[in-house]
Formats: C-alpha cells, structure tokens, sequence
C-alpha cells in the first residue's frame, strides 16, 4: 500500500467489480476457520465490509457475522464462508485476504487492486 493520501465518496465504487473474486490464501483461510472453531457456532461467516472513515477515507472491517442482509454476496473460500454486503462488494472485487504472524506483525491483511492510495497505518484507503 502507498501512503498517499486523498479523499473518496462511496458513491464511487468502482462499477460491476466482480465481489465474487475476493480471495482467502490459505494461511487466511487456516486462521479463520481456527478463529470460527473458537466460536463454537456453525452459524457464522467472515463479513467483509467497506466503511467510511479512517484517514484515507475508507476502512475495512472483518467480523464474524449471522445475518443475511438483502444483497449480500455469499462466496466460500477454502472452506470459509465469506459474506460482503451490495454496497463493499464493488471495492473488494479482485482483493486478496491474508493473514500475516511475523515477530513485527500480526492480523489480516488486504490487497485490493481497487484501492487508488492508502495511509500509512495501513487500515484504511481510498478508491
């Protein structure tokens, strides 16, 4: 991710992104469905989400979720239910979930191809 950064509208999603094409790799993958077993329910998915906020403009947000929403957008991953909502899904077509343990670093992180500039903290960006 850069550190560019700049302002965005959710008004401007990229048109028609395939949300179908999010991805998990498999170290991702691994970690949620280690994450969902802590839970004890088979009731819930991974909810990818886009909201506004954060200092590029826009912020991700990962949680373990039971509703269907009208629109949401069901994949499965590697095994992971994924859930996006109709308004997430034009900025997340193409992204790339992962999940990262190193001794600098710990949690998911995104590669979104639909994301125009980020900010240095690395948890919001702009489209």
């Amino acid at each position: 991710m850069t550190t560019t950064e700049t302002s965005v509208e959710l008004t401007a999603a990229p048109a028609d992104a395939p949300a179908k094409d999010v991805s998990l790799t498999e170290g991702a993958a691994v970690k949620v469905r280690a994450l969902l077993d802590q839970e004890g329910r088979d009731d819930l998915r991974l909810r990818i989400a886009v909201q506004p906020g954060g200092c590029a403009g826009l912020q991700y947000q990962l949680f373990f979720d039971e509703r269907s929403l009208d629109g949401d957008i069901e994949v499965n991953v590697h095994g992971v239910p994924l859930v996006l909502d109709r308004m997430s899904a034009p900025y997340l077509g193409g992204a790339t979930i992962d999940f990262t343990d190193t001794i600098e670093q710990q949690g998911f992180t995104i590669d979104n191809p639909n994301a125009g500039g980020g900010c240095a903290c690395g948890n919001s960006f702009c489209g």
